[in-house]
């Protein structure tokens, strides 16, 4: 496959992801996944190229004041150790055999992203126990290739905390997420540069898109937005889990 489909789908992930601060690893998953990628392949593609955007994202975040240390620290450690649990468990499982389970993980959370979105949030409390979220946010990033955001951000915001240091704080707590889960992929999976052009068009296209999608997101309504990546993720997957039986 050329490296202009993978840079579309960097780019067209990004664009969703800087409009939406999230979904980025779910839908270049959904389409990597779709186009026949093994799912170890597509998880340790997105998540290197992920370090170089997400440490973008945190010095940013740092820089603006959106980030709760505190929140950070409860969220850090969990979110490495589950990324590490998820990245070795992915890299031990038969290709084949654990697609259609990353097809449903994926459409569920998809259910979940158009849920969120015809939802309307407000901001009541304050909630510290935020360590268990952690831990399964990145372990299902791993194994899924995408997660973090849509699972920790929206749970977040839900149960009361602040969506602007939610979002700047999830952020940067995703870099060291995705540092510890790409070390593990290249030690579970060796050398990745069978994964180069993979890695490079999504990075380039994320590149691209990330100062377009910061115009855009003044003007696009993010609730129309969210159920449109939803329903987009939804029925992508339920294709490909039909297709997977026939």
């Amino acid at each position: 496959m050329s490296f202009v489909v993978f840079l579309c789908i960097g780019f067209a992930a990004q664009m969703v992801d800087g409009c939406l601060g999230m979904a980025y690893g779910v839908l270049s998953t959904t389409f990597l996944v779709a186009v026949g990628l093994p799912p170890a392949a597509s998880s340790a593609s997105i998540h290197f190229a992920e370090m170089f955007t997400t440490a973008t994202s945190a010095a940013s975040h740092l820089k603006f004041g959106n980030v709760d240390r505190a929140l950070l620290k409860s969220l850090v450690i969990p979110g490495v150790l589950g990324g590490i649990f998820g990245a070795c468990a992915l890299s031990e499982l038969d290709a084949a055999k654990i697609r259609p389970f990353i097809n449903i993980y994926l459409l569920i959370l998809g259910v979940y992203i158009i849920f969120k979105g015809l939802q309307k949030i407000r901001v009541k409390r304050v909630v510290k126990r935020v360590k268990p979220l952690g831990f399964i946010g990145g372990m299902f990033d791993a194994i899924g290739g995408g997660g973090w955001g849509p699972i920790v951000t929206t749970t977040l915001v839900a149960i009361g905390h602040s969506p602007r240091k939610t979002v700047g704080t999830v952020n940067t707590a995703e870099f060291f997420v995705t540092l510890a889960q790409s070390a593990t992929f290249f030690l579970c999976l060796g050398s990745c540069a069978q994964y180069a052009k993979i890695i490079a068009g999504l990075l380039v296209g994320g590149v691209i898109a990330a100062p377009l999608s910061a115009i855009v997101c003044r003007k696009i309504n993010s609730k129309a937005m969210t159920i449109l990546v939803g329903a987009l993720v939804v029925a992508t997957n339920i294709y490909a889990f039909v297709r997977y039986f026939l």
